[in-house]
């Protein structure tokens, strides 16, 4: 190699142009806090809300401005639409946090063995003491049964419209299911109230299941006919050719291909009916003392106790603190459904 050619070797390219350093984003949101604060406090603006939105301004325009006089207006513009994103992505995740961290240290005070063991009782709803076991009971009752009735419907439905459906039918089928996902939670609640008007019953349990049912089956439905149509066709015609029926195809080649995905589906449905309120309100009524048999007599659910305890927190600490633990306690059941929901999606997924 000669010597020319190894000091073009070590001469920097000239085809890069500047560029800013890796800590520019980090400095430039420090930065951004910091001005925000110091604006916020002279304009006597109280809200961190407001000096959180003032920031995320500032670090738009910084970054556009900055990067447009070091890197060019086009780099410019890929950075402005980066912090857009990220402003974007912190908007949406710190009403959550704030949600969850309010919950959890509101939540933890009652929160005990005791708390998650005990009903209510005799209690009253002003007077400190009592728990949630019977409204624990009421909702896993209510929510079982609910996905007894809701969940087959749905995949049935689901496989009819992917394997079969053709012609009116399945488009009427289609347009219905998806007026049913965007139904109030009340008109499926008023809807199972007036059957239950005509037919002369008090509120019980299994009412409340009914129309937690009606909520859930256009989630599975969507969710699972969204997964059935990921299965490549070329399984089913493989099959088929072999001489293997229809409904046997479906059965063994169809459904263990996308059951992740399905299973997946109607976790996430759960987890959608167990904190509806208004259904259980009209139908199921409340009920302080623990009732097992949700086919006779009112009953208790998460949501439901939570709305009566705060309704009765005007005058009483006892109820406030008995409302937030019964939230943490809803939110824990959520995260633990969705949690086991990723769990089997992974360990079905096919290899």
């Amino acid at each position: 190699m000669s010597h020319a050619s190894a000091v073009a070797d070590k001469t920097p390219s000239t085809l890069r142009g500047a560029s800013l350093p890796k800590w520019f984003p980090w400095a430039l949101a420090a930065g951004s806090l910091a001005l925000a604060a110091v604006i916020g406090v002279a304009g006597g603006l109280d809200s961190k809300v407001q000096w959180g939105l003032i920031a995320g301004i500032l670090f738009v325009l910084g970054t556009y401005g900055i990067a447009a006089k070091v890197e060019g207006s086009r780099q410019a513009k890929d950075r402005i639409a980066t912090s857009l994103v990220w402003v974007a992505f912190l908007l949406a995740v710190v009403p959550l946090v704030s949600l969850l961290w309010t919950t959890v240290a509101r939540g933890v005070k009652v929160l005990d063995v005791y708390f998650l063991t005990h009903s209510m009782g005799v209690v009253a709803d002003s007077e400190p003491g009592g728990g949630i076991y019977h409204a624990i009971l009421g909702s896993l009752e209510q929510v079982g049964l609910a996905t007894v009735i809701g969940a087959p419907i749905g995949i049935l439905t689901a496989i009819y419209l992917v394997e079969y459906g053709r012609g009116n039918l399945a488009k009427a089928v289609t347009f219905f299911v998806d007026v049913m996902t965007g139904i109030p939670s009340i008109v499926a609640g008023l809807f199972i109230l007036s059957l239950m008007l005509m037919l002369d019953m008090q509120p019980f349990g299994f009412a409340g299941s009914l129309a937690l049912a009606i909520l859930m089956m256009p989630v599975v439905v969507r969710s699972t006919e969204e997964m059935l149509k990921l299965v490549p066709n070329e399984l089913r015609e493989a099959s088929l050719a072999l001489g293997v029926p229809k409904w046997r195809t479906i059965l063994k080649v169809v459904v263990p291909t996308s059951i992740g995905g399905i299973i997946t589906g109607v976790m996430l449905a759960i987890a959608r009916i167990a904190g509806e309120t208004a259904p259980v309100l009209l139908l199921v009524f409340g009920n302080p003392f623990i009732n097992a048999n949700p086919f006779e007599g009112a009953q208790a659910s998460l949501p439901l106790y939570i709305y009566q305890q705060y309704a009765q927190s005007a005058g009483s600490t006892a109820a406030y603190d008995r409302a937030w633990a019964a939230s943490l306690t809803l939110i824990a059941f959520v995260m633990i459904l969705n949690l086991l929901a990723r769990g089997l999606a992974r360990w079905k997924a096919p290899r």
